[in-house]
């Protein structure tokens, strides 16, 4: 089972981060397909999949935030990611839109990196 909940966390990773560059993209020139039902649903059904496949495969490998210090790192990254991918849609500025949209994709780069390697690069280990 590990195998599989591991590509279909992989496969809601990918979709979730092609979402984020689409939107964003798009938002960029105001389009009239970013006010489809299906652009303001599916990202929310993506990431709560992602969750939901983090969440079985943290309970399969028995390792937790908190106790293991890659795992608690990587949880904070994603929440930065999450925290500046909903500024950038909603930043006052065109100019915070886009410095929240690039550290977003820096925090996303040290939650793969995190997830790769295993190793935490900013909290020591416990």
């Amino acid at each position: 089972m590990y195998m599989a909940y591991k590509h279909f966390h992989l496969l809601m990773a990918v979709l979730s981060v092609s979402f984020l560059l689409l939107r964003y993209a798009m938002s960029l020139k105001p389009a009239a397909m970013l006010q489809h039902k299906f652009f303001k649903i599916a990202p929310h059904v993506i990431d709560t999949l992602l969750l939901l496949s983090a969440i079985m495969l943290m309970l399969t490998i028995q390792q937790y935030p908190f106790v293991h210090a890659w795992l608690t790192e990587k949880l904070f990254a994603v929440l930065a990611y999450i925290a500046l991918a909903v500024m950038a849609f909603r930043g006052r500025t065109a100019f915070i839109r886009g410095l929240c949209f690039l550290g977003a994709l820096g925090w996303l780069g040290l939650a793969v990196r995190v997830a790769i390697t295993k190793q935490p690069v900013f909290l020591p280990a416990f």
